[in-house]
């Protein structure tokens, strides 16, 4: 049986060369090749492909919210990540997503079809030197919200890193699935819990406490 993929990226002639570069791969068979956010959660959902190979820079929504609702519908599928670059917060978002692979496309083609057969298999592939960076970060990170723990609430702490990464009230909501008057109503109870008065200076709090 072939391992079937669905292929995302918002560039047409990347995706050309994806088609070529896997057509001549026996083993595989692309059930779709999508340009959109929206197609991509529609071809998944759909067609059921066992691997997502997914590009993060959609113009109608951010790759990994696509993963996050793939994740929220509980859909088997495995995920490889194949992008120009990962950025920390992009990695260890990864990571907690149970994202099997990240490959950068400066990689050598012949190396992709290798990452497609152990992520199957129920290996992982990553990229080492963005993988210890991040991994180093979020060890921080976490050492940072244990301390925080008697001050601000699990929701508090998440919602503070998210405002220190620079999101706003509203991409906060669509990240958490809840509404921005919930998250304004958090925002402003931080804010009385750690001392501060507006985003910038929760920001350099969140630094000083090693959770950005």
């Amino acid at each position: 049986m072939p391992i079937k993929l669905v292929v995302a990226d918002p560039h047409p002639i990347f995706l050309m060369g994806m088609e070529t570069l896997l057509t001549a791969e026996p083993f595989i068979e692309v059930l779709a090749y999508c340009r959109t956010a929206a197609e991509t959660l529609r071809s998944v959902r759909d067609d059921q492909p066992d691997l997502l190979i997914l590009d993060l820079g959609f113009r109608d929504f951010n790759g990994m919210d696509v993963i996050r609702d793939l994740r929220r519908d509980k859909l088997p599928v495995k995920v490889i990540i194949l992008t120009a670059a990962l950025d920390d917060e992009q990695t260890i978002d990864a990571m907690r997503l149970g994202i099997q692979g990240v490959v950068l496309k400066s990689m050598a083609a012949e190396l992709l079809p290798q990452c497609i057969r152990k992520v199957y298999a129920g290996g992982q592939w990553l990229e080492k030197q963005s993988l210890g960076h991040a991994l180093e970060k979020m060890l921080r990170r976490e050492a940072g919200a244990r301390r925080m723990a008697t001050i601000l609430t699990d929701r508090e702490t998440e919602i503070m890193c998210l405002v220190a990464q620079g999101l706003s009230n509203r991409e906060i909501g669509e990240r958490l699935s809840v509404g921005e008057g919930t998250v304004k109503v958090h925002v402003h109870n931080i804010y009385a819990k750690v001392g501060v008065n507006n985003r910038v200076d929760l920001t350099l709090y969140a630094q000083k406490k090693g959770l950005a």
